[in-house]
């Protein structure tokens, strides 16, 4: 057992029965950290699986260097060799979550802090952006240019999205440890995100959007040799890809560009909410619904895929995390009443009823994680995502093919679904949305499926056959930790992730958008 357990046990949680008392965790732990749910159904309940899932990202993390690893057995026995800049984000963000709860002292909170921002202070970076490479090992932090596991080549490669994540846990660090804001603001302030903002954008867009990242040396695959986008002078290789999807984990760094005037507000409206109408797009999942609308002289297509009467703007595969990853730290629903708001809760009624009613898997919660039959998948919910091969919610892999009217004949436009596969971190997204439906689905997952272990609940099961990927992944364990935070403390690691300048900066631009995300009749805004 690590060190953190000293903590909890004079906290007064007993950890060995899996219950909670004391007022470390239902009333605070006087710090002034937030509150903790007070007697809210299923408060007790949220306690105890972060007490759980913290355990798992304590076993995952190296003492010496702060490095969580990406991966690690169901028993916290044996942990991967790799990490990367999302994993280390999700890390610093469940410390403070876990200071937070009461899980940990503050001191001890801030001595783990210290150690992982004085590694990354020393890690290998690309000196023209500021940012991270892809993949490290966790133990003594060197760049990978080989997978452990295998022996083949690592390209190294800088990921948009991945230093995103990890840019805006040091936002997070600043504000919840003002000890550490001095450090944490060195490292934030070195990110460039002008780097991966491609100011042409994607082709057919009307405004510049990010790529997926970049490589510093020709990787052996495709590739888009240019200047850097933020001026350094220095020659980049970029994906052939853009992030040209608004509804996708990536805005995080659009959100983040934008706040450090470090890229055009106008990126919002440089990404699909869906492919644009008519036949010629007629090879993605549905033929959407819409109509264009202008903003700062950008016109956009307002497009919605339609599913049980509900309308809502499409992920490009279908899944949860896709969708509310971002929710997770910006007030998406705040700052976008008439765009966000009502988008995240239909996305979440949309898994619901496709788990429940349209499938029958008795369960719901689809997103990209461990396949328990071996190895990682791509789930979702098929008809939910632009993707026309989209990930899909069983083990099958059951591909749906609706017809696409004055286009095309489906060919598969109500199949049986097979052995569903439910990944929990994906329930424990839909938390602010359907509250009493997320937990009944968790009990339910936990209790009747046995998908639980000592590290909290396993990375996905699949409900037929029962057979469960008994392993942690860091990423979902640490998504998991921010959706019982945000719960519990009324959204504390939002309030950390916001200040008034990023306020001021990205949410009127939020605001202005309108969506075409409805209920349609009949249909309730969930629990």
């Amino acid at each position: 057992m690590k060190r953190w357990m000293s903590a909890v046990a004079t906290a007064g949680l007993v950890v060995s029965g899996l219950a909670l008392a004391g007022p470390a965790v239902a009333g605070g732990n006087g710090t002034g950290h937030g509150g903790h749910g007070g007697g809210k159904p299923g408060t007790e309940e949220l306690n105890r699986w972060a007490v759980d899932t913290w355990r798992s990202l304590d076993a995952m993390t190296d003492e010496g260097t702060g490095l969580p690893s990406d991966n690690i057995t169901g028993d916290l026995q044996t942990a991967g060799a790799y990490t990367s800049p999302t994993n280390i984000g999700g890390y610093l963000w469940s410390t403070v979550t876990a200071r937070d709860l009461g899980i940990i002292g503050d001191d001890e909170a801030r001595d783990r802090m210290t150690t992982t921002l004085d590694t990354l202070a020393g890690l290998e970076r690309n000196d023209a952006s500021g940012m991270f490479y892809n993949w490290y090992s966790p133990t003594t932090g060197e760049k990978l240019t080989t997978w452990p596991d295998s022996g083949d080549p690592v390209y190294p490669f800088l990921s948009t999205v991945d230093n995103g994540w990890l840019a805006a846990s040091l936002r997070i660090v600043r504000e919840a440890e003002p000890d550490l804001a001095e450090e944490a603001d060195a490292l934030y302030d070195s990110m460039d995100f002008g780097a991966f903002f491609d100011p042409a954008g994607a082709a057919g867009l009307p405004a510049g959007t990010n790529r997926g990242g970049f490589w510093d040396a020709a990787p052996p695959d495709c590739s888009v040799e240019a200047p850097m986008y933020n001026g350094s002078g220095e020659t980049a290789f970029y994906t052939c890809h853009h992030y040209d999807t608004t509804v996708s984990e990536s805005r995080i760094a659009t959100y983040l560009g934008i706040a450090n005037g470090q890229i055009p507000a106008t990126a919002l409206y440089g990404t699909h909410r869906t492919m644009p109408p008519g036949c010629d797009w007629a090879w993605q999942e549905q033929l959407p619904q819409g109509e264009y609308r202008t903003y700062d002289g950008v016109e956009v297509w307002e497009g919605t895929y339609q599913y049980g009467g509900m309308s809502f703007v499409p992920s490009w595969g279908g899944s949860m995390f896709e969708s509310l990853m971002p929710d997770l730290l910006v007030p998406e629903a705040e700052w976008g009443p008439k765009s966000w708001k009502t988008n995240h809760a239909v996305t979440v009624a949309v898994q619901k009823q496709h788990g429940l009613d349209e499938a029958g898997y008795g369960y719901w919660g689809f997103s990209p994680a461990s396949n328990p039959f071996g190895g990682y998948a791509e789930y979702g919910v098929d008809v939910a995502g632009m993707r026309s091969d989209g990930y899909t919610s069983d083990a099958e892999q059951t591909d749906v093919d609706l017809d696409r009217p004055g286009c095309s004949t489906g060919t598969n436009p109500t199949p049986e679904f097979g052995d569903g596969v439910v990944t929990p971190h994906a329930a424990f997204l839909a938390l602010p949305y359907d509250r009493r439906g997320a937990l009944s689905n968790l009990e339910g997952i936990e209790q009747e499926l046995g998908a639980y272990g000592p590290g909290g609940f396993y990375d996905a099961v699949a409900v037929k056959s029962g057979t469960i990927a008994e392993r942690y992944l860091s990423l979902d364990q640490s998504m998991i930790m921010a959706a019982i935070g945000n719960e519990l403390t009324k959204d504390t690691l939002k309030d950390y992730f916001v200040d008034r300048e990023m306020e001021q900066t990205l949410r009127p631009a939020m605001k202005q958008q309108v969506f075409g995300s409805s209920w349609g009749a009949g249909h309730g805004h969930g629990g």
